[in-house]
């Protein structure tokens, strides 16, 4: 049993989905019924004053990115939600959306009356058929109960989603490439500045967030900030947070869990320890773009802040163990290599940068690996950071960064023997 308080999966249950009656039983457009009592500037500092962060792997403020949005200009303005969700070892979104939907209708409704826009799109990755069809049917008995449309609840307020189904690429989850992806243009990324909330889908203002933050709002609006902030271990954060948990451990699952909780509650009391009675070597502790932890890590708070001091990041926390036989150089040559082929060709750092990368983890893992190698890899790494167009590159960088910063014994392990020591 899970001890913590459960506020997006309080409504989970294995193989099902709960309808719009279920879910107004506990609670459900209470938050949006409360939202249309306010005026769009007290919603958007409600959630700016609860502390709320987005989900989706920056974690930047959501409250400070709404205020950013011109909600008074007149005109057609966007709101978007951001389900692409295609990072190996993050796959959380899929299972809110699986087992609660309405969460997210209910967010966007509040978002959309936040930031006065009528018209808001959900951008999902195109294996997500399942979520795509209980979002739609979501959508519809939304619609037909009143909490979208035109004159929700009758305040005069209109509203309409579209759920809008991927063709497919890792760089559709950067925001500005799944705009073009949304336009039915070429995934590259845009240009910034102009931010979307400026010039983003048809070139009219756009908030872009993804499913997670999202589906918070209409708790926050629910039970207020002071609340939101308390469901967190850490003083100085808030809310709680999805841990979608694979790799070496005996319960691979997602987990609803406060911020702030240790690496190793997570890794032993939720994951059920390293498979095989196993030591624990390594993690990304946010998905695959995210620069791995220790066993030196263990007692940190899985939290923003923290794993930023440590050089890390908090990401999605899609949290992937390895047990103590792991080759590390192993692990991030497959990750480079998922990386390489996901870039868009945008950019030369990415598009030439990361297949040199992979092609020196090729020669060092198969035993052709030498000290000009290694030294190329440590320069590789310092002309992609910072240089390339978007995100995609940089946080490729993550692992490889951290190889060479925490297993460099282990690169050169290869290069001595000639051979993977792991094998």
């Amino acid at each position: 049993m899970n001890p913590y308080p459960q506020v997006l999966f309080k409504n989970r249950r294995p193989g099902e989905t709960i309808l719009l009656p279920e879910y107004e039983k506990t609670g459900g457009y209470l938050g949006l019924r409360a939202a249309l009592k306010m005026s769009p500037e007290e919603v958007c500092n409600l959630v700016k004053g609860s502390g709320l962060r987005g989900r989706g792997g920056a974690g930047f403020p959501t409250g400070l990115k709404w205020s950013f949005f011109p909600a008074d200009q007149p005109g057609d303005k966007y709101l978007v939600c951001n389900g692409d969700e295609m990072e190996p070892g993050t796959y959380k979104d899929c299972q809110l959306l699986l087992a609660d939907p309405h969460q997210l209708v209910e967010g966007m409704a509040i978002a959309a009356y936040a930031l006065q826009t009528s018209v808001g799109y959900i951008f999902l990755r195109y294996a997500y058929e399942e979520c795509s069809q209980r979002v739609e049917r979501a959508i519809a008995e939304a619609t037909a109960a009143g909490y979208l449309g035109r004159h929700i609840l009758g305040t005069g307020f209109d509203v309409e989603l579209h759920v809008h189904r991927s063709a497919g690429r890792y760089i559709l989850g950067e925001e500005t490439a799944l705009l073009n992806g949304l336009e039915g243009r070429r995934p590259n990324p845009r240009s910034k500045p102009p931010f979307p909330a400026q010039r983003g889908l048809f070139s009219r203002p756009t908030n872009v967030n993804n499913v997670e933050t999202l589906a918070n709002v209409p708790h926050i609006l629910t039970h207020g900030k002071l609340w939101f902030q308390e469901l967190a271990l850490n003083v100085e954060s808030a809310g709680t947070k999805l841990f979608g948990l694979s790799g070496h451990l005996n319960c691979n699952e997602c987990f609803e869990l406060p911020l702030g909780i240790t690496l190793r509650e997570v890794v032993e009391d939720f994951g059920g320890g390293v498979r095989g009675g196993k030591k624990f070597k390594a993690c990304l502790p946010g998905g695959a773009s995210t620069p791995y932890l220790t066993a030196e890590h263990l007692d940190l708070m899985m939290d923003f802040d923290p794993l930023e001091e440590v050089e890390s990041r908090l990401g999605t926390a899609g949290v992937t163990v390895f047990d103590e036989n792991t080759c590390m150089v192993a692990v991030t040559r497959n990750l480079n290599q998922f990386f390489a082929r996901e870039s868009c060709g945008w950019c030369t750092p990415c598009r030439d940068g990361l297949a040199t990368i992979s092609w020196l983890l090729d020669q060092i893992e198969n035993g052709q690996g030498t000290e000009d190698h290694l030294a190329m890899l440590h320069g590789q790494v310092r002309n992609i950071k910072g240089r390339s167009f978007c995100a995609l590159a940089e946080g490729a960088m993550g692992p490889v960064e951290a190889l060479l910063r925490l297993f460099e014994d282990e690169i050169k392990d290869h290069i001595r023997k000639g051979c993977c020591p792991f094998v």
